[in-house]
């Protein structure tokens, strides 16, 4: 009879513990907006940065003011930064990231400025150019950075 009790016993914590794994295993990470401005009165077309679980994708950061492509770059980058740090991630938490140039003439200016922005070991990149970026930007850049 003691065998038998200690059975069910110990089966019924194995099922407990398997409950409540399943329970954790089926909690579904959810999208999260992140702003460093106040929200906009009216549905954007698109959010600044996006979360799912613990990915981070934000949007193009363009330039909207004059400048060569080295002083657009470095601005650029600096709005990347501040918004990946209001989210909770980091320069160094990036993985992918998408370079627009309007002119690949600025290949060599852009990639002057940008390298060693991300740390040591940078993330794994796209770069192109395009006919016509928003603003007049000479540069936009997106990327997907971990949390």
């Amino acid at each position: 009879m003691q065998r038998n009790s200690r059975r069910k016993l110990i089966t019924g914590a194995v099922a407990a513990v398997a409950a409540a794994s399943a329970g954790d295993a089926q909690t579904k990470p959810e999208k999260k907006i992140y702003r460093t401005g106040p929200k906009p009165a009216t549905v954007p077309a698109y959010s600044p940065a996006v979360s799912h679980g613990n990915l981070l994708f934000l949007s193009g950061f363009i330039y909207r003011q004059t400048g060569d492509i080295k002083v657009q770059t470095e601005a650029v980058l600096n709005d990347i930064r501040t918004q990946l740090e209001a989210a909770g991630s980091s320069m160094s938490k990036v993985l992918k990231c998408t370079v627009l140039l309007a002119d690949m003439k600025d290949f060599a200016g852009m990639n002057e400025v940008y390298t060693g922005k991300f740390g040591d070991e940078p993330p794994a990149r796209t770069t192109a150019a395009v006919a016509g970026l928003p603003a007049n930007s000479l540069i936009e850049i997106d990327v997907v950075a971990y949390m």
